[in-house]
């Protein structure tokens, strides 16, 4: 069934998303905050500076203005930085069908409140549809070649989660539902910290073990702080923890891994972002979750040393040696 579907966001994961949508039968809007990509992208029928080899389908249409890409819009997809969705969000509130089913597309923390992101949005639309979020092993530029993939649909509204299901669904696109939100959320925020770490082992030099090592236990404080904040421990087995974890921390597409990678090479992180033109979301969600663990009274040994290197309190070497010289433990100890 075809529905009209708004995009927030128009870098490479919204405008993955928005052709996809489009190919499977939905008129999509894809709204740009710059409105000189807006228009580029409306000229060209390609976005130049995300994904400059893929065409539009007829079926999207970029907007800046962000009534416009709103109006009369079934689904409204939110694939913002997680730093600036709740400006985006609270100044388009008033134009947001209150019918429309709210998808959160967007991982990460939010650095002040420590809230993830469908609290975020539910939040600054306290009367509007059901928030679902969708998270999985993802990376946009396979998404938008139609290579395989899996991803969750998770919400506390099992209806919204089956339609979204439904409605993304593709010939190469296969979605899951879920109804652990916050186990989903935690997964596909701490991944992030966990590859820029990956990343580290890899620049280093430190071998396969280390890595298999790295991941298991990253993994591990995933899962503590999914429990805590209400999650479920086999939810951060499935696509939205191990399978984004593996995918982040080995893929040569992750920006995160990228950011751990030049960093175990001796590049100073202001050097490392200033060459990015995307964002690496684990940067910002580091110190977050380390927030947040110590709210939940809970361990995060390898966060706490990526906030260290990220911090330049210490170097990658030094914290590799400080998690290695770690007191030992029985695996299971929680």
């Amino acid at each position: 069934m075809s529905e009209t579907i708004a995009i927030l966001g128009a870098g490479s994961w919204g405008t993955a998303l928005g052709v996809h949508l489009a190919r499977v039968g939905h008129d999509v809007r894809l709204w740009a905050r710059d409105a000189d990509l807006a228009s580029e992208m409306a000229t060209t029928r390609v976005n130049a500076r995300y994904l400059p080899d893929v065409r539009f389908p007829d079926r999207v249409t970029p907007f800046s203005r962000h009534a416009l890409a709103l109006e009369g819009a079934k689904v409204v997809v939110f694939a913002v930085p997680s730093h600036g969705l709740r400006a985006v969000v609270r100044a388009m509130a008033p134009a947001i069908p209150r019918d429309a089913v709210l998808v959160s597309a967007t991982k990460g923390l939010e650095s002040d409140t420590l809230r993830r992101m469908s609290l975020v949005l539910r939040e600054e639309v306290a009367d509007g549809g059901p928030v679902v979020v969708l998270s999985g092993p993802s990376f946009a530029v396979e998404v938008v070649n139609a290579l395989p993939t899996a991803l969750l649909s998770a919400s506390a509204d099992a209806a919204a989660a089956a339609y979204v299901q439904d409605r993304f669904r593709g010939p190469a696109l296969r979605l899951y539902v879920s109804d652990d939100v916050a186990g989903v959320e935690i997964g596909g925020s701490m991944k992030n910290v966990i590859a820029i770490a990956a990343g580290v082992v890899e620049g280093l030099g430190l071998g396969h073990n280390a890595m298999a090592a790295l991941i298991t236990r990253g993994l591990a404080e995933i899962s503590r702080l999914a429990e805590a904040e209400g999650g479920k421990r086999e939810t951060v087995a499935g696509l939205s923890g191990l399978g984004d974890l593996v995918l982040t921390s080995t893929g040569n597409l992750s920006r995160n891994r990228h950011v751990g990678l030049e960093l175990g090479r001796g590049r100073t992180l202001e050097e490392i972002l200033a060459s990015m033109r995307m964002i690496a979301e684990g940067v910002r969600t580091t110190g977050a979750a380390l927030a947040l663990g110590a709210r939940h009274g809970i361990e995060l040994p390898i966060t706490a040393e990526m906030s260290a290197v990220l911090e330049r309190r210490r170097s990658p070497a030094e914290a590799v040696d400080a998690l290695m010289g770690r007191k030992q433990r029985a695996e299971a100890d929680r």
